[in-house]
């Protein structure tokens, strides 16, 4: 995610809690999404899995008004290695 935001000047805001926490009446009342998450502005990307940083950033650029990236292509190993 950091690299996201030094490609796009865009503000990355990580929110690390306990999964205790997450699981609170107080967080509920937040309105946020489950964890993992990940939101850009006020839209849910994900919720509760996690996301590939490809799918990520053509959401960015997307709210920002810019074309889709084109995705790099995996070689066999990467693939293989879930990366």
């Amino acid at each position: 995610m950091p690299r996201l935001g030094e490609k796009y000047a865009i503000e990355i805001e990580v929110m690390s809690r306990s999964k205790a926490e997450y699981q609170t009446d107080a967080y509920f009342e937040l309105d946020l999404p489950v964890a993992p998450a990940v939101m850009v502005e006020d839209e849910i990307v994900i919720e509760g899995s996690d996301i590939s940083r490809d799918k990520v950033e053509a959401v960015i650029c997307r709210h920002l008004g810019l074309p889709a990236p084109v995705p790099q292509k995996k070689g066999i190993l990467q693939r293989l290695m879930g990366r």
